[in-house]
């Protein structure tokens, strides 16, 4: 696990989830789900926090697949291979100007996907990574 190289982010913040607690899921990743997180936070995560200048916060990132299926996941989801994150700023007002920057920066570095979710009223940025085939995907999700 090469965690020491991450600047912003720690396993820990990747892989907690109240859900999990709450209902007893160890959300433990394997290795190929360390080193898949490994990829996003070295290749997407630092970089786009060194590029935004100001703390992300991880809302979901691992996720085991029971985990996922008690969330209602997606069947397929990148978050059980440790290849995503749900982010969002830690200054919440700045969610606006956050998504416009998050679509500049897809459009000039390696992602996968960079989904733009909503659900009521709260809005988060999926993004991924897939060292075997980045897709540069970008689009609007509302639920």
């Amino acid at each position: 696990m090469k965690e020491t190289n991450w600047k912003h982010f720690t396993l820990n913040e990747l892989t907690r989830s109240d859900t999990a607690k709450k209902f007893g899921i160890d959300n433990s990743p394997d290795t190929l789900a360390v080193s898949n997180l490994d990829d996003l936070v070295v290749n997407v995560l630092d970089p786009l926090r060194k590029a935004w200048g100001a703390p992300i916060r991880v809302g979901s990132g691992y996720r085991c697949k029971e985990l996922n299926k008690k969330v209602g996941g997606v069947k397929n989801s990148q978050h059980i291979l440790g290849q995503a994150a749900d982010i969002v700023p830690v200054d919440r007002s700045k969610m606006d100007r956050f998504i416009s920057f998050v679509k500049e920066w897809c459009k000039t570095n390696e992602f996968d996907q960079c989904i733009i979710e909503k659900s009521g009223s709260t809005r988060w940025i999926h993004i991924s990574y897939n060292r075997h085939r980045n897709r540069k995907k970008c689009f609007h999700l509302y639920v």
